[in-house]
């Protein structure tokens, strides 16, 4: 009797705990791919699954398949948490699709740069990247130094630019714009511009990450691509340097945001939380050569040739993403008749 009653009270004690096992919650996250979600995966995922007992789900994705993904599920996300283009959160801000992120209770709040907190707490931004002129310094020897060095002829057939439906393509379609004297108003100096250098393009890629085996194959010998990115390809071996051209690099703020009806509103904040705090963002900015929001942080020489920091964050054009959000639409549709392919 002993022994039955024994085994019933362990059998009925690992069921408990089996119990609490499977009922451990589960955070769905929209994140970019590649190195981004696997540094993402060291500096934040890690200790945030340790701190709550959760399970991170990634679904990879670009800004634009996420804001449209928002936008289908009308409020019912399937998203808990997503890393978005700034303009494209300020977009679903407009639209009524974000739920809103109380930096009350963000313990790191307090130690972050002001300008990443959006003004109704619809989203955060989480740290600063750039769209840049990164190349193969085996097959380039003379270094651009500006946007327009890359319509020259030694560029044709060797050089890649992103699709409007990343942020580097619509980003290099307006420091074009602007350096021909156009404004996020009138876009028609742009898009001449950019017609011809995408013609003659490699490709116009759609995922970041498709640029590095181009660069290791040398189909490509340059790129308007991420800092970030080019970052981690040197770190593999990769013979690339990074130039932020003259007339400014285009400012990238990056963005996370709580979808409308997300699952785990409560659980998404501790995770924002987590990519806000000094660790965290000490890890991502010198793994991922993100550059940091949390004030707190102070980066190692390596990283801060690398980032926008300083001199080169000084010089950085951050257009305003309301302006942005609005006109993208119709940026794309014309992308679509005169530019692609």
């Amino acid at each position: 009797m002993k022994t039955m009653f024994s085994r019933c009270l362990v059998s009925g004690f690992a069921a408990l705990l089996f119990s609490g096992a499977a009922q451990a919650e589960e955070l769905v996250v929209g994140i970019f791919g590649g190195s981004f979600a696997e540094d993402s995966k060291t500096c934040h995922i890690a200790s945030f699954e340790k701190k709550t007992g959760a399970k991170v789900a990634l679904k990879l994705g670009s800004s634009s398949q996420f804001a449209a993904s928002i936008r289908a599920t009308g409020g019912k996300s399937d998203f808990d948490v997503v890393y978005i283009d700034n303009s494209l959160a300020a977009q679903l801000k407009n639209e009524k699709l974000l739920e809103t992120i109380d930096k009350g209770k963000l313990t790191h709040a307090a130690e972050v740069s002001p300008r990443a907190l959006d003004k109704d707490g619809q989203y955060v931004v989480f740290m600063t990247g750039a769209t840049v002129i990164v190349y193969d310094t085996k097959q380039i020897k003379t270094p651009p130094t500006s946007w327009a060095d890359l319509a020259k002829p030694e560029y044709d057939g060797k050089l890649a630019i992103g699709d409007i439906s990343g942020t580097s393509g619509s980003q290099f379609l307006m420091a074009l714009n602007r350096m021909k004297g156009g404004t996020l108003a009138n876009m028609d100096a742009g898009f001449a511009a950019i017609k011809p250098i995408a013609k003659s393009s490699v490709t116009l890629y759609t995922q970041a990450d498709q640029i590095v085996s181009l660069f290791e194959r040398q189909e490509i010998a340059a790129a308007v691509w991420y800092p970030d990115r080019a970052g981690s390809a040197i770190d593999k071996g990769l013979p690339l340097a990074i130039v932020y051209p003259k007339e400014g690099a285009v400012g990238i703020l990056p963005a996370l945001v709580i979808p409308k009806g997300a699952k785990s509103p409560a659980l998404a904040l501790k995770y924002i939380d987590e990519v806000l705090s000094k660790e965290g963002q000490t890890c991502f900015a010198e793994r991922k050569y993100a550059g940091p929001v949390n004030t707190q942080v102070t980066l190692s020489d390596k990283a801060a040739k690398i980032v926008p920091y300083k001199a080169t964050f000084d010089n950085l054009w951050l257009p305003e993403p309301e302006a942005v959000a609005k006109s993208l639409p119709d940026w794309t549709k014309r992308w679509q008749r005169e530019v692609a392919r």
